[in-house]
């Protein structure tokens, strides 16, 4: 398949670019500089200027993007409104990630991680903010999405693993009663979605044993 990653130089990007290109897929890369990423062809410029002509030439688009100041908090939000209405009616698949912070902490799904008192304050606005992705995902079902969310725990350093469970819209823990995983297992995941298309407009979450 042919494969954009949107932030292909990011913690998460560019370990889908290595794990889909393992895969036997053809990678591009979304990045805002020249010579962010080595070794796939690139589309240098800003993700919420990308066009639907430029995102409908792939069998896939993968939003690896995140925001990390207040002043960008709304980004992930705003680029995934506009992948589904470029996208909504096509061939073309989304595949998004999602915050920890919007999973479910009850089986109603009425608390999410979020809501919790022993969420983190510094985060709450980010992960709020980030969490509408999801709401507005829900409202195209002419689009065909799917949202990985990871667990508060991502590892950056952690090593990949085959021993991991899968889950859907509540936070799950390991065999050590930790919701953990590392991005090296999240992105082999992510690109196993990609070849198996398990989640059609669904949100699944996954931690690392």
């Amino acid at each position: 398949m042919n494969i954009l990653v949107i932030g292909a130089n990011g913690n998460a990007g560019r370990r889908i670019v290595e794990k889909a290109l393992k895969a036997g897929h053809q990678v591009s890369g979304v990045v805002r500089r020249e010579g962010a990423i080595e070794g796939i062809p690139t589309i240098v410029k800003d993700a919420l200027q990308l066009t639907k002509q430029e995102l409908t030439q792939f069998d896939v688009v993968v939003n690896a993007t995140s925001a990390f100041t207040p002043d960008t908090y709304h980004l992930p939000a705003d680029l995934t409104l506009l992948l589904v209405k470029a996208l909504a009616n096509t061939n073309t698949r989304l595949i998004a990630i999602g915050g920890a912070g919007s999973l479910y902490v009850d089986e109603d799904h009425t608390v999410q991680l979020n809501d919790t008192p022993e969420f983190p304050k510094e985060f709450l606005a980010r992960s709020k903010t980030h969490g509408k992705s999801d709401d507005i995902l829900r409202k195209f079902s002419n689009v065909d999405w799917t949202m990985f969310t990871p667990p508060p725990i991502l590892d950056a350093e952690g090593p990949e693993s085959n021993d991991y469970v899968l889950g859907n819209e509540n936070v799950i823990l390991n065999k050590e009663g930790k919701p953990y995983i590392s991005y090296a297992t999240f992105a082999q995941i992510l690109v196993d979605e990609i070849n198996n298309h398990k989640f059609g407009r669904q949100r699944f979450t996954a931690v690392q044993n």
